[in-house]
C-alpha cells in the first residue's frame, strides 16, 4: 500500500545528534517547525537507551547550548595527558590555557539525544520514527522520499514524502558504508568499554600512542570511557580473554599512572576506517557520518558533524528559496574544517597503521610531543582546532 503524505521545506533523513541539532538550529534560524520533518529507524525510547559513550568538544558543548540541549548529563575534561607508550615525549592540555571551564565534555548517546527529542516536541517538527527511508529521487522543483513502516498486524506500509530539499544525517560505521572518494581501511579495531581505576585523576583524559593505535581513557562517571586501537588479530585475541586477563593487558599496555584497574564492563568492537566525500546535489546533501567517517583518535567525529549542523543551517536560512546555492555555499564554507580535521585525524592513525614500534616515524611523533609541551604556540593552535575547529 503506498500513500502521500504532507511535503516539507526540509527532510532530514537521521535522528542523531547531527540530524536532531540541525533541526533545532533551522527552527531557531527562522525555518517554520512544521516544514521540517525528521526520519529515523529507531523509535525515540530506544534512542535514549543507547549507552554509547561520546566525546564532546567545548565548541560542540556552545552548539548544544544554542540548540537550546544543554545542561545534560556529562562528565568534564579539565585535561588531556597525551603520550607514547615507551619513549620519551608527552604533553598536557589544560583547560586553564583557554580560560574555559573545560576542554570537553563525555556523554552517552542517549543522554545527548533526550534533550533534543523533548526540545523537537516542542517545536511541531514533523517526526517520523521508525521508519525506514528506501528511495530518494531528486527532480528539478523537489525531492520525493519513499519512506516504509511497519504497521501493528505485522504489514508494512510504504508512503511517499516530498521535500524542498534533503539532508542525509544517517552514516552508520564505518563496515556498514558503501566505499566513498577517500576511503582507506586501517586495520586497527577499536575496542570500547568502561573501566575503573583505583587512583583515578578526576576529570583528565589519556590518549597514550602504543605501536598498534591510540589508547584513550575518557573520563567518565565513576570511571572512564575506553577506545582501545589494536591490530584486528591482537583485538579477537583480546576480546576473547576473560575479565581478569584483558585487565592485565590493558593494565600493562596504558601503565600504573592511575594505580590499579578494577573494574571493566562487557567490551564491545568495531572497526576503523576512513569514509569522506564532500558532496552535494542541486538538493541533496550529507552532513556528519553520512559525509565523513573518522577514525576515533583525537574524538572529532560528533564534533565535526555539529559543526556541519551549524553551519547547514544558517546556509539554507539563508538561501531556501534556491537550495543549489545554499547547498554549494555550505560546501564551501565546511572545505577547510572539514579536510584539516580529516587530515589531522587520518595522519595520526597511518602512523601506527605502516609503522612498527621503534621505526623513524614512532620516535618523531615522541620527539614531537615532546616539542608541543616545549613550543607553546604550536599547542595552542593545535587544541584550538580540537576545541572549535577551523574558524577564519
Amino acid at each position: 500500500m503506498t500513500t502521500i503524505i504532507n511535503d516539507a521545506d526540509i527532510a532530514i533523513c537521521g535522528a542523531g545528534p547531527a540530524g536532531q541539532a540541525l533541526a533545532l538550529l533551522l527552527v531557531q534560524q527562522g525555518i517554520p517547525a512544521a516544514r521540517i520533518a525528521l526520519f529515523d529507524g529507531k523509535t525515540a525510547t530506544e534512542a535514549e537507551q543507547d549507552a554509547r559513550s561520546i566525546a564532546l568538544s567545548y565548541g560542540s558543548q556552545q552548539i548544544l547550548q544554542q540548540a537550546g540541549c544543554w545542561p545534560l548529563p556529562a562528565t568534564a575534561i579539565q585535561d588531556i595527558h597525551v603520550s607514547r607508550r615507551g619513549h620519551f615525549g608527552r604533553t598536557l592540555i589544560q583547560a586553564a590555557d583557554y580560560q574555559l571551564p573545560a576542554l570537553g565534555y563525555v556523554a552517552r548517546y542517549g543522554d545527548i539525544v533526550a534533550p533534543m527529542q523533548t526540545a523537537l516536541a516542542r517545536t511541531g517538527v514533523q517526526m517520523h520514527r521508525p521508519c525506514q527511508v528506501t528511495a530518494i529521487e531528486e527532480f528539478n522543483d523537489h525531492v520525493r522520499l519513499t519512506v516504509q513502516t511497519g504497521t501493528k498486524t505485522g504489514t508494512e506500509l510504504q508512503r511517499q514524502f516530498s521535500a524542498q530539499v534533503v539532508v542525509q544525517a544517517e552514516g552508520g560505521t564505518f563496515s556498514d558504508q558503501s566505499q566513498r572518494q577517500q576511503s582507506r581501511d586501517y586495520q586497527q579495531t577499536a575496542i570500547i568499554a568502561h573501566v575503573c581505576f583505583d587512583e583515578a585523576i578526576a576529570h583528565r583524559a589519556f590518549e597514550r600512542f602504543t605501536e598498534e593505535g591510540p589508547l584513550a581513557l575518557l573520563p567518565q562517571e565513576d570511571g572512564y570511557a575506553l577506545v582501545w586501537c589494536v591490530r584486528p588479530e591482537h583485538a579477537v585475541q583480546l576480546m576473547a580473554l576473560d575479565e581478569a586477563a584483558f585487565r592485565q593487558r590493558l593494565q600493562s599496555a596504558f601503565g600504573q599512572r592511575m594505580g590499579q584497574l578494577t573494574r571493566i564492563s562487557k567490551r564491545v568492537s568495531y572497526p576503523l576506517g576512513l569514509n569522506a566525500q564532500a558532496q552535494a546535489s542541486a538538493r541533496v546533501v550529507s552532513i556528519g557520518n553520512a559525509a565523513q567517517t573518522l577514525h576515533p583518535v583525537a574524538g572529532q567525529g560528533l564534533n565535526l558533524g555539529l559543526r556541519d549542523s551549524m553551519v547547514l543551517a544558517k546556509c539554507l536560512s539563508r538561501e531556501l528559496a534556491m537550495p543549489e546555492a545554499a547547498l554549494q555555499q555550505f560546501l564551501r564554507e565546511r572545505q577547510t574544517d572539514r579536510s584539516l580535521t580529516i587530515g589531522l585525524t587520518d595522519t595520526l592513525a597511518r602512523i601506527f597503521a605502516s609503522s612498527p614500534d621503534g621505526s623513524f616515524k614512532q620516535s618523531l611523533l615522541g620527539l614531537s610531543l615532546g616539542g608541543l609541551d616545549l613550543f607553546r604556540p604550536a599547542r595552542h593552535l593545535i587544541a584550538e582546532h580540537m576545541l572549535y575547529g577551523w574558524r577564519a
